[in-house]
Parts: C-alpha cells; structure tokens; sequence
C-alpha cells in the first residue's frame, strides 16, 4: 500500500496529519479510528511508514478468473486479511481470532470499532467485541485514530473519488494493562470501548450519537423507504385526482349538450 499507491494518493489528495509520533517504531499496538469512507483503509496506511492490517470479507480472495486474482492480489498488497464470515458466530469471531494473530506477530492492527460506515457524518457507539477483546488479550496499546472528511472525498454509493484535502489525526496509546484477563466481562469490554470512542469523538470533533451505526443504517433506510411509499402513494392519489376532474367534466359537457338536446327548438313565425 504505502509503496505502490500511497506516493500516488499523497500526491493527488495531500492528506495532513497529526500525532505521527504516537504510532511506535517497532512492536504491536491497534489503531482503532472512526470509519467515514470506503477510502479510509487507504488513506491511514498511506501515511504510516508501518504495514497497517484491516480486515476483509474473504470473498474477495477466492473469487474466480482474472478479475478475481487482480481483486485478491489488489486487497493482499493493501494490507486486508481475508476474514470467513461462516460459522456459528461469523465475522465477528473470526476478526477477533485475525486480530490476536497480528498484533501477537509484532504488527499494527487496523479496526472501525463502530463496525461500518457512519451513514451520515456521525460517530456512534463502538461494537464492545473485537476491539476490547483483542486488546485484552494480547495486552497490545490501542491507539485512537480520527479520519477528517473523508465521507466528502467517497461518499457511500460513489465510485470516483472528488480531489479534496483528508486528515488524519492520531491520538496517544491508551493502556488498559489494569483490565488485563477480564475479557470476559461484559462492563468492561462496554468500559474500555467507551473509552477508546471518546478519544476518537475528542479527535474528530464528531457528533456522537449513543446508537449503533447498524441500527441507525436500518432507521434511515426504513425512513427512506416510508418517504418513498408516501411519495408513490401522493403521486396516486393526484393521479386519481386528475382522473376525477377530467371525468366531471366530462360529465359536465355530457349534461350540457343533454341539456341542448332536450331543449325545443321556438316555434317558427
């Protein structure tokens, strides 16, 4: 990532930063950060001067013919760790399991505790699974990270990129060494995600809305969806409407040459 398009992204978007000096040189830790775009995963590793791993549905690795070699080739060399969401407990399992792996080899470790895309702009609550869990078990630092505009560069839905300036600011490692072994406390997995939210919300300025991202998804996409029903139903009903008037009058022309035809004609002089 940082070799072959990080120049290349530097270069056209002229991404600033912040705190550079807060991710170690060498050893483990897990940079936890909001998450705004699809863009986010490479505009953090493209100006960290380490190998920064995210994780990725694994269907991008094993899709068939060129195409999909050129997919899993493309997310391999940007640092994505295919993640098989099948089993009892799916992803979230499995990215806790690719998690313990990489900070336990020594490396940085990249995840979006809000667990997807903010759906406009806002930060919300942390999933208290895999970041605590991973933290607690390996003991590693976790670093908050806060992307700035990015949602205005890739917006959801939008494929080419605008050129607009991102910002990166990187917050001081958190240590939750005095929660070592309690991983399986559910108030402390609540705890130390909150924590880690707040230092983001600290560094991205972010409204912060106690909801999950997920939840919010669901109320807007049924809000969008109920807007569009009233919508249809209004365009009916005017529709109907119209109808109606163009048959009363033409009822009403109807009536009048009844009327003419009914009407006897004054006898001649």
């Amino acid at each position: 990532m940082h070799f072959s398009l990080g120049g290349s992204l530097k270069l056209a978007f002229r991404p600033w930063v912040e705190g550079l000096e807060n991710i170690p040189l060498t050893g483990p830790a897990i940079l936890a950060s909001n998450h705004l775009s699809f863009s986010d995963s490479f505009f953090l590793p493209a100006v960290l001067d380490r190998k920064v791993t995210f994780i990725a549905k694994a269907e991008y690795f094993t899709a068939p013919g060129v195409k999909g070699k050129l997919t899993a080739a493309f997310f391999k060399g940007v640092g994505q760790l295919p993640v098989d969401r099948s089993g009892a407990r799916g992803a979230g399992e499995a990215a806790i399991r690719a998690g313990i792996k990489v900070v336990e080899g020594g490396g940085l470790f990249g995840i979006y505790p809000e667990g997807t895309r903010s759906p406009d702009g806002r930060l919300y609550r942390g999933k208290p699974g895999g970041l605590a869990r991973v933290a607690l078990a390996t003991g590693a630092p976790v670093i908050p990270v806060a992307m700035i505009d990015t949602e205005k560069i890739q917006p959801p839905g939008q494929v080419i990129p605008k050129l607009l300036r991102p910002g990166i600011r990187i917050g001081k490692p958190l240590d939750f060494s005095r929660y070592q072994g309690m991983q399986g406390d559910r108030f402390i997995l609540r705890s130390l995600t909150d924590e880690v939210m707040y230092e983001i919300m600290k560094l991205s300025g972010q409204e912060y809305v106690d909801v999950y991202a997920t939840a919010a998804k669901r109320r807007i996409a049924d809000e969008a969806k109920a807007a569009s029903q009233q919508q249809k139903q209004a365009a009916q009903e005017q529709k109907h409407a119209v109808q109606e008037q163009k048959q009363a009058a033409l009822e009403q022309k109807q009536a009048a040459r009844d009327e003419k035809r009914s009407t006897p004609e004054p006898p001649a002089r």
